[in-house]
């Protein structure tokens, strides 16, 4: 929303009203480690996509450290979704980088279902990793009947 006018900022279709979410999730990122090294593929396959799996290795080996930043990432993004009676499977929720470097959210199946619901139409996710943590912020935006 950087360039939004800010005149312009809140306004909604008439009879719509504001919607926001916000998901925030901090992750070890030896626990990532651990759990690569302990189940590999499986593991990588059930919570990654080809695309952030793709992002994620470098000199054919696995980085820890940006794995553990895409899983906080999806840990926000179910946050931000709001469900707690049936979550979405991790790979309906995918961070993707772009060539700029910027990440964004792609959402299928029961996530996209689920941010269709809640009536939130745009994400914008932030993260960031050091040596032991990574995390990652998801902000929802929307509208809603009042």
């Amino acid at each position: 929303m950087t360039d939004a006018d800010p005149s312009r900022v809140g306004a909604m279709p008439h009879g719509l009203e504001p919607r926001f979410a916000v998901g925030i999730d901090l992750v070890a990122v030896d626990e990532v480690q651990t759990a690569v090294a302990h189940f590999g593929d499986r593991y990588l396959r059930r919570v990654f996509t080809e695309h952030e799996l793709a992002c994620s290795v470098a000199d054919g080996s696995v980085r820890a450290r940006n794995l553990a930043a895409l899983y906080a990432a999806k840990e926000a993004t179910m946050k931000a979704l709001g469900s707690s009676d049936h979550m979405p499977a991790w790979r309906s929720i995918e961070v993707r980088q772009e060539p700029n470097g910027r990440c964004t959210l792609r959402l299928g199946g029961h996530a996209a279902e689920l941010a269709r619901r809640a009536g939130l139409t745009g994400f914008a996710v932030s993260v960031s990793h050091g040596r032991d943590l990574a995390t990652a912020v998801v902000v929802a935006l929307g509208c809603s009947e009042p």
